[in-house]
């Protein structure tokens, strides 16, 4: 049989784009009115990120009371976190983690969830 006239697809390797970062939720624990939250930030590239901000949307009746190992603007709905200024910086292929806890449901996690890079 004749070899094929189109090389077969493959795989390119990560291009390290500077600024991109993954933000993944989970719930730690929940009780009744409240529940503990973690996201963890990574760098999935091969350079270094040179701070992070997170946006995430609270469902309706959720509220973050504390958070941790990060800086928030809003409580309710639409969040955002940025980085502390100890974990801004993140290696290649590294990651941070941020916490908090809230008042509301802890059956429903937070939604559109987005991170990004200077």
């Amino acid at each position: 049989t004749p070899p094929p006239t189109t090389p077969p697809p493959t795989t390119p390797p990560p291009t390290g784009e500077p600024g991109t970062c993954a933000a993944t939720y989970r719930t730690i624990n929940t009780w009744p009115g409240g529940f503990q939250g973690e996201v963890t930030v990574a760098n999935n590239t091969a350079t270094t990120l040179n701070g992070w901000t997170v946006g995430l949307t609270l469902a309706s009746g959720q509220a973050i009371s504390s958070l941790w190992s990060g800086i928030n603007t809003g409580t309710t709905g639409s969040v955002t976190v940025r980085n502390a200024a100890y974990n801004g910086n993140l290696a290649a292929n590294a990651s941070t983690t941020f916490g908090f806890t809230a008042t509301g449901d802890g059956a429903t996690a937070p939604g559109n969830i987005t991170c990004t890079s200077p």
